[in-house]
């Protein structure tokens, strides 16, 4: 090996060690340093907690001489009880003075202080000692009170069945219905020609009563004397009256099977029709017309297609307090809805189970399907006893064909007829009933709340009538 690289090795080497050694002194002192600067700030730390005790001793100290001094000054003074409280003051030393012979074993009266020298502290102590022991001497404080659940609105008092139908005969009265007026003006003329009968037919089309009965119903006017020969306009209008109670059904049976007697409990509702006709608002009109009559009701809602429509069904029940039964999302399995509801029913032992389906158009046989789903599934829990399907009056016959194709889905026990106020189409009662077999048992007259009532023909002739 080269003498110059070794030269420059042992170079290399002496300037790391001395590197080393340089590097340690200056970390020595360092530590040092750290150590003396940490003494130094507990010393501080010492010196001035020391001098916070002696400020402590020195005030307790004064409090003490004060204490002293007042003790001396009030030595003929009585010494007040501590928890009395007077308005009055204390008497000087030379009213007491006169009262000590008279009294000499009274508690009142003050000893020198040189005997009592620290009397006035435990007055100053007896707050602090009374609120030591609050188990003792004071009651226990009540425990904090629950955080209250916001108060449910009060229910509304639905208006009652009987009230419900008199309403019904003054809204026909008073609506713009032209369909009795009409016939009544034509038939009231003496000696009918041909003329006035086609105009009664047409009257009756105009009016969806339907080919077939509209027919009839000539036909039994046309035999009538009262109205063939010289017409009396109170004979006509009783023999009109006679004729349309005949078409209506006076007769029939429009009880909802609910208040049949022996009816199940609790007693299944399905609603079903098209968009639009107003089915879930006449499901929350049902509800308050039960919950009138004093029935205990369950509502679910099925229709989960419509984003809005359980909202809508809650926020109709919420005004008569009655539960719903509902998705937590939009989409779900109506029959699941349906499911759930019928066991909710069930375990509260409701009177009625209202289920509120999704309006759906009557050519889609996926969702006719599933109408029949759902009554499957409720029924392995309840079983159903009325299936309502809801009508617009107002679309005449073009109803008639919904009607007949979920009488064919899932079976129809009944109809609502909604917005028959002031419609010309008053007549589909009589066509939907000889079409579809099952009669109309309720009917809708207006957006109220208590716009539902059940369907009573005379006070829907008369009132077609007036």
């Amino acid at each position: 090996m080269d003498t110059n690289m070794i030269i420059g090795i042992v170079a290399v080497v002496a300037v790391v060690v001395v590197a080393l050694i340089a590097w340690g002194v200056v970390k020595s002192r360092s530590a040092k340093q750290s150590a003396a600067a940490e003494e130094a700030r507990r010393a501080q730390q010492a010196a001035e907690a020391k001098a916070a005790a002696e400020r402590a001793a020195a005030a307790k100290a004064q409090a003490a001489k004060t204490e002293s001094k007042q003790a001396e000054e009030a030595g003929a003074k009585p010494v007040a009880s501590p928890s009395a409280k007077k308005p009055e003051p204390e008497p000087t030393a030379e009213s007491a003075a006169p009262s000590a012979p008279s009294k000499p074993s009274t508690p009142a009266v003050a000893k020198p202080a040189s005997e009592q020298p620290e009397q006035p502290e435990p007055a100053e102590q007896t707050a602090p000692a009374e609120s030591a022991k609050p188990a003792a001497e004071q009651p226990a404080p009540a425990p904090a009170p629950a955080p209250a659940e916001p108060a449910k609105p009060k229910a509304e008092k639905p208006e009652s069945t009987l009230s419900r139908i008199q309403r019904l005969k003054a809204k026909l009265a008073n609506s713009s219905n032209p369909f009795g007026k009409a016939l009544f003006n034509i038939l009231a003329k003496d000696n009918l020609t041909e003329a006035d009968w086609e105009d009664v037919e047409d009257t009756l089309l105009l009016a969806d009563v339907g080919a077939e009965a509209s027919e009839q119903l000539v036909d039994d006017l046309r035999k009538d004397a009262r109205i063939t020969g010289k017409a009396d306009p109170a004979d006509v209008r009783a023999s009109l009256r006679e004729k349309l109670l005949d078409l209506v059904g006076r007769d029939t049976d429009r009880r909802l099977n609910v208040n049949k007697p022996g009816a199940n409990k609790p007693s299944v509702i399905i609603m079903v029709g098209v968009n639009g006709t107003g089915k879930t608002t006449t499901a929350g009109k049902l509800a308050r017309l039960f919950v009138a009559d004093g029935k205990q009701v369950v509502m679910g809602a099925a229709d989960t297609f419509r984003a809005a429509a359980a909202d809508q069904l809650e926020t109709w029940s919420a005004k008569v307090n009655v539960p719903v039964v509902r998705s937590d999302k939009d989409g779900a399995d109506p029959a699941s809805v349906a499911f759930e509801a019928s066991a909710k029913a069930k375990e509260a032992n409701a009177d009625v189970l209202i289920i509120d389906t999704a309006g759906r158009l009557q050519n889609k046989a996926n969702l006719m399907d599933e109408l029949g789903k759902i009554r499957r599934v409720t029924e392995k829990n309840l079983p159903v006893d009325e299936v309502l399907l809801v009508l617009d009056a107002t679309t005449g016959q073009n109803g008639m064909t919904q009607a007949k194709v979920f009488a064919e889905a899932i079976g129809i026990t009944g109809v609502v007829l909604s917005k028959l106020d002031g419609s010309a189409k008053g007549g589909i009662v009589i066509s939907v009933q000889k079409e579809l077999g099952v009669p109309v048992k309720l009917v809708g007259l207006g957006e109220g709340p208590d716009d539902l009532a059940p369907f009573d023909p005379e006070g829907f002739v008369d009132g077609i009538l007036a």
